[in-house]
């Protein structure tokens, strides 16, 4: 199981963006407060679209709590941009293991006494030198596809459910 897990996230946009995605790929989701919004934000609704009422997603108090109820059995890894290993550099093949991404808030990120613990599972995505990250929900989205990508997608559709599989070589000019 995939589980995207944002630490005191403050933009409710991005939020909606990574709760869509979190559907899409059957992972589940996990906000760690304080949020800087409210979860029944309008802006939530626009980026979500109406798939949000379908996202399996968990409020939890402080990271304290949310470790505590997540530890036993999981696979924890931190997105940062302190990480000196790659996103790549692991390996998420395992469907059977329960894999946590932790984002850090859109300001700050990750708080250090959060990431010593964890070094080994600490990773950055390579980029250039002209920002810092890249936006929060785009990372989550390249994190969960890159896992899925190693499971071999799992169950998910391969071809779009609402239209022929031929839709494209039925078109006539």
């Amino acid at each position: 199981m995939i589980n995207i897990v944002l630490f005191e996230p403050e933009i409710p946009g991005n939020t909606g963006n990574i709760m869509r995605t979190c559907v899409a790929t059957n992972s589940k989701f996990h906000l760690i407060e304080p949020l800087g919004f409210s979860l029944d934000e309008k802006y939530i609704r626009r980026s979500g679209v109406n798939y949000i009422d379908n996202c399996e997603y968990t409020v939890y108090k402080n990271w304290e709590d949310f470790y505590s109820k997540n530890k036993e059995n999981a696979k924890f890894y931190f997105l940062t941009r302190y990480g000196h290993k790659p996103h790549t550099s692991f390996d998420y093949s395992n469907s059977e293991e329960n894999i946590f991404f932790v984002f850090g808030k859109e300001s700050t990120g990750i708080p250090r006494d959060i990431l010593k613990p964890h070094l080994d599972t600490c990773m950055r995505m390579p980029m250039t030198d002209k920002v810092r990250s890249l936006n929060l929900s785009n990372t989550v989205a390249i994190m969960t596809y890159e896992a899925l990508r190693q499971q071999n997608y799992n169950d998910l559709l391969r071809d779009e459910p609402h239209k022929s599989t031929t839709f494209i070589e039925d078109f006539e000019d």
